[in-house]
């Protein structure tokens, strides 16, 4: 039996019975940046001297580092894009050539042989190409005001997006013939290029979100009290058997 509007309280949420939800209140209008094509780039980059390639980054070696021992991870990473530069296909203006410049900071950990822990930046600068992509351009031209100064300025419909997903795959030190010691990074990431257009789109609206509840509150509890609602824990582990009988 379908959910009626009386049972119904809409709120964003997991829809795990399909054809129960009821009619939607209202159709709106909304305009929203919408992605008309998008491609995937996976980079393994390790530290190479000279130009970039598909593979090798000469901005993976740190600065000088004193007496390093043990290479701990990476944190913070941010990503700035820098240009973007859209070339028209001859045989489809749609589709474009994407030239996308960009940098990946990040920060290495490593403990030193005092055992303290210290750090390395890192900013590393890409170029990437992605040979096709399906970019149209926008038939209407936009113009939007500001509150609340009130002046019009003409808005971009057309938009490059990056989406990254960095990790530091490996670290391990360098010491040069000058007995300099470097940290060495092996970067690993997953990039997707979006092209997209602000566009006004018509969907199904079950009305305003309705207020959120609560934020919960942190409250000092007693341990002995916690300990006494817990559980009886398990005094001995999980046996791993196999079974008897074929299923």
């Amino acid at each position: 039996m379908a959910i009626t509007h009386d049972d119904f309280i809409p709120r964003p949420g997991i829809v795990n019975k399909q054809g129960y939800l009821p009619d939607p209140s209202e159709l709106v209008c909304i305009e929203i940046p919408k992605v008309f094509d998008q491609c995937l780039i996976k980079r393994c980059l390790i530290y190479g001297c000279g130009p970039d390639t598909f593979d090798t980054d000469a901005e993976l070696r740190s600065n000088p580092l004193n007496d390093p021992k043990i290479f701990t991870g990476c944190r913070n990473f941010h990503l700035t894009l820098i240009s973007v530069e859209k070339i028209p296909l001859k045989k489809n203006s749609s589709y474009k050539k994407i030239v996308v410049c960009f940098v990946i900071s990040f920060y290495a950990d490593f403990i030193d042989c005092k055992g303290e822990t210290s750090y390395d930046f890192y900013e590393i600068n890409r170029t990437e190409v992605i040979s096709k992509l399906y970019c149209p351009d926008s038939i209407a031209q936009i113009s939007t005001t500001s509150v609340p100064t009130g002046k019009s300025s003409d808005s971009d419909s057309e938009i490059i997006k990056l989406e990254l997903v960095p990790e530091c795959l490996d670290g391990f030190f360098y010491k040069d013939d000058c007995g300099e010691s470097f940290l060495d990074i092996t970067l690993g990431f997953h990039l997707i290029v979006k092209c997209e257009l602000i566009v006004q789109l018509l969907i199904p609206a079950y009305g305003y979100c309705p207020v959120p509840c609560k934020c919960e509150e942190d409250c000092e509890e007693d341990p002995c009290e916690k300990f006494d609602r817990a559980p009886v824990p398990k005094f001995f582990p999980d046996q791993k058997l196999k079974p008897l009988f074929d299923e």
